[in-house]
């Protein structure tokens, strides 16, 4: 069956999906978290290749205007923390995609607990049950930040987990699920787990809004640090496509005798950044969606140095804690937007024949051109002074209510 592309593409993305060349997909396939960022795009991104059914398993429900409605994808919604539902979503795949989390340092302890890593050991156990040959994990490279700089790291040089400590309880989470899944890896079950870093792109609801809600409301200023040159900070992006297309990949990897078994991986747009090495600097890259908005340049506002923001980033916490929501600005916050965050991707390249599909040149570009008209127009400026932008907030709100749901 000859399948166009999904309806919600940007027009760089059509353009990939029309005229790049791809090895085939499973047939069945199910993806956890499928209807996130990430997740419907390797949903839609499955199907455009070949696969003849796909399960989209997330406890968001699909919108008519926002996810693809077709034959061969089939929306389930559930909670990866129930163990029976996740049992049933999983019966009859050939792989399984899992990228169902909870993101970003917004969620009490417990949610990233039940989510992020009793979550994942259900996905587990249902694969066992079910027989499910492959299982391609979803990891993020903060599971091994400790603090310190990142200026082109290997996978091999980036330290090894479990760590001593974690910058934030979802990096600890999420290298608790990554280590289960390098344990479950078996001749019966070959698992792989990849990271992005920064991923961006049309339909961003976590990185792009609340940056460009900050700036659009006036309170974004560069983080200034002496030791990354004042507002240099070096830094690596992923754009959507290049991710989804990184873990659908990486099922091809899995086979006996791989070398990509119970491994970890960092993919991103690597030689298509600024500098070929495979970095932009951070504050530059995000002043151009920026200005691309209209708002004034980061540039002409006074910086903001260390000095000033690690107290300030004490008390925004303590605030936080005490009107019962997350701030933007936090002691995480303030690391890693001072901090180089780069990765050599060689290792993807060779194990998971892994090549950026969309240049981070012209991604870039058309993130801001969908941002324009679909996030622009109805920017409010009120909104987002100190908390974290709406479609952010509505995810967590539905992750939210599972502890209510729970302790009822």
């Amino acid at each position: 069956m000859v399948v166009g592309p999904s309806p919600f593409l940007s027009p760089l993305q059509r353009q990939v999906a029309e005229t790049g060349s791809f090895p085939p997909v499973p047939k069945v396939c199910v993806v956890t978290g499928g209807t996130g960022f990430v997740g419907q795009r390797v949903v839609e991104m499955l199907v455009e290749r070949g696969a003849e059914k796909v399960v989209s398993f997330d406890i968001v429900p699909k919108t008519a205007d926002g996810h693809w409605d077709h034959p061969a994808i089939k929306y389930v919604v559930g909670d990866i923390a129930d163990k029976d539902a996740v049992f049933a979503a999983v019966q009859g795949a050939d792989c399984v995609f899992h990228l169902a989390a909870a993101v970003g340092p917004f969620h009490p302890r417990e949610l990233y607990l039940r989510v992020n890593y009793h979550g994942t050991l259900n996905v587990i156990d249902a694969c066992k049950f079910h027989n499910v040959s492959k299982l391609v994990m979803s990891s993020s490279p903060s599971t091994r930040f400790d603090g310190s700089d990142i200026d082109g790291l290997t996978e091999a040089e980036l330290p090894s987990i479990p760590m001593t400590s974690y910058m934030q309880e979802y990096a600890e989470t999420k290298a608790m699920a990554e280590m289960a899944i390098t344990a479950a890896n078996s001749p019966t079950l070959l698992t792989v787990s990849i990271a992005p870093h920064q991923v961006y792109g049309p339909r961003d609801n976590l990185f792009t809004p609340n940056i460009l809600e900050a700036a659009g409301n006036g309170s974004l200023r560069v983080f200034s640090s002496k030791h990354t040159g004042y507002g240099y900070n070096k830094v690596c992006f992923t754009h959507v496509d290049n991710y989804a297309h990184a873990l659908i990949i990486g099922e091809r990897a899995l086979y006996p005798g791989s070398p990509a078994l119970g491994k970890f991986y960092v993919a991103t747009d690597g030689h298509t950044h600024t500098f070929p090495e495979g970095y932009s600097y951070f504050w530059k890259t995000v002043d151009e969606a920026v200005v691309a908005m209209g708002f004034p340049s980061l540039w002409e506002k006074a910086m903001l140095p260390s000095w000033l923001l690690w107290p300030a980033a004490y008390v925004s916490e303590a605030v936080g804690w005490l009107v019962g929501r997350k701030l933007k600005l936090n002691k995480f916050t303030v690391r890693v937007l001072m901090m180089h965050r780069w990765f050599k991707i060689d290792a993807a390249t060779k194990d998971l024949n892994f090549e950026p599909i969309v240049p981070f040149s012209t991604g870039w570009l058309d993130a801001h051109a969908w941002f324009r008209t679909h996030w622009l127009p109805t920017f409010q400026a009120n909104y987002g002074l100190g908390y974290i932008a709406n479609q952010s907030q509505n995810k967590i709100d539905v992750q939210a209510a599972t502890l209510d749901a729970k302790s009822a």
